[in-house]
Formats: C-alpha cells, structure tokens, sequence
C-alpha cells in the first residue's frame, strides 16, 4: 500500500488562504451592520419627565 503524497503548502498559499478568510469575515460583519442599521427598532416618541423632587427630599 502506498501512501498519499501530500505537499507542503508554501507560504504564499497559506497568507493567500488567510486574506480570503478575513476578507469573507470583513464582508459578513459589514453586511450585518447595514442590515442591522435597516431594522426599526422602537423608540419613545417623546422623552420622559418626572418629578423626582420627592425622591430627594425623602433621601435627606
């Protein structure tokens, strides 16, 4: 029986492999950003006041 020949990836294969996977990740990340920007989250339509002048005397 005889074994497989496997050769020895050179450098410039395993740096291209590499910028492939990091330029893919790059892709995925800036897509889930703009798609994340696209969804309308709620929000209050207005701010909310309260009195908290009874809080600070009850604190004294």
């Amino acid at each position: 029986m005889q074994l497989k020949f496997q050769r020895e990836k050179s450098i410039g294969q395993s740096i291209g492999r590499t910028l492939i996977k990091i330029f893919i990740a790059l892709i995925i990340l800036l897509a889930a950003i703009f798609f994340l920007d696209k969804i309308n989250f709620s929000s209050p339509k207005k701010d909310i006041q309260k009195d908290v002048t009874n809080e600070i005397i009850k604190l004294k």
